[in-house]
């Protein structure tokens, strides 16, 4: 994924969001435990996300991890450190302070182990990547959201409200020619929708508002073959990987079993044979889903992955890392191949 500006805004944002969690979770709450949606998808962890003191406090490597970050942990310092291109996050248990490079990021509250899991506030997702965070207290659930494309334009002016329903709060009327990101649907009748100003918020699901039943039939099975991919995040690679099962992959066995189990379409086993079906498609006219080829191993075609939208590749052929989010970044673009899309 692409690092994200507004670093300052999306920290601005948390700092308000910690003080409006309710006052009755002023006191440790560890058995209340709070759904998190990546980018309209849920995320599954180890150890729930649990208010404590107030504050949001979730576990560091999932969500790190599922953003394509590399984790590691010192058991003599009980330091973790996440590592997401040039950035570099540093913390170490029961301090109130981390840092990202050699910028100090001053904490709410110290970090903890719980149920083996690192477990930080909330705020510093935002404040590390630049992803906006939101907390809905109508549902008691967690949003992040790290895209920085807004590919949805609004037909006609309708409200952006702080909950999906007619009666929740409006935080402004959003007008015709706006381009919005919409995050997911909720329901049939309302979508939450990411703004450039970089508010989060739901309005109408109402064909007339958005064009966004235009886009919806391709993004959304986009949405659905990553949230299936994203399932086997850290998947052994093993070259030749034996088709159609799921303890190892390799690139082209992975890309072959998504397509098949979460859309139904049939690719060839190996990545040069996948490049011949589809339609090709320009590198600057990429959108989530489209297949991406490499050179490898003195191979015009060597390697294959899944654009994933925001700059981002889903991919395996590591065996320290397996299957992994990586940014598609110029050492990728150096030995891009082509491009074919699918559906």
């Amino acid at each position: 994924m692409k690092i994200k500006t507004g670093i300052q805004t999306g920290a601005a944002l948390m700092l308000l969001l910690m003080g409006m969690l309710p006052a009755a979770n002023a006191h440790a709450d560890e058995n209340t435990s709070l759904p998190v949606y990546l980018d309209g998808h849920p995320l599954s962890f180890e150890t729930p996300p649990v208010i404590e003191d107030g504050y949001s406090l979730v576990p560091l490597r999932a969500i790190f991890e599922a953003e394509g970050a590399k984790v590691s942990w010192d058991e003599n310092t009980r330091t973790v450190t996440a590592t997401k291109n040039d950035i570099v996050f540093t913390y170490r248990i029961g301090d109130k302070t981390a840092l990202k490079n050699k910028d100090q990021l001053e904490m709410p509250i110290a970090g903890k182990i719980m149920n083996g899991s690192t477990m930080i506030p909330l705020r510093l997702i935002s404040e590390t990547l630049g992803n906006l965070v939101k907390w809905h207290e109508y549902s008691r659930t967690i949003t992040i959201s790290s895209s920085n494309e807004y590919e949805t334009k609004i037909e006609y002016g309708v409200n952006l409200r702080d909950a999906p329903n007619t009666s929740a709060q409006v935080l402004r009327m959003l007008p015709k020619s706006e381009n919005i990101h919409v995050i997911r649907e909720v329901d049939a009748n309302w979508l939450e929708v990411q703004t450039k100003d970089k508010s989060i918020g739901f309005l109408s699901a109402g064909s007339q508002y958005t064009d966004y039943a235009n886009l919806a039939p391709a993004d959304k099975k986009a949405d659905e073959l990553l949230a299936f991919g994203a399932k086997y995040l850290g998947t052994p690679y093993e070259f030749g990987a034996t088709s159609g099962q799921t303890k190892t992959f390799d690139c082209s066995s992975f890309v072959q079993y998504v397509f098949k189990q979460a859309l139904s379409i049939d690719l060839p086993r190996v990545s040069y044979n996948q490049a011949l079906k589809g339609t090709e498609v320009p590198i600057d006219e990429l959108r989530k889903g489209d297949v991406l080829f490499f050179d490898a191993r003195g191979l015009d075609i060597g390697h294959v992955g899944i654009y994933a939208g925001d700059g981002r590749i889903l991919h395996t052929y590591s065996k320290e890392q397996g299957v992994h989010y990586e940014d598609f970044d110029d050492k990728w673009k150096k030995r891009f191949a082509t491009a074919r899309r699918m559906f």
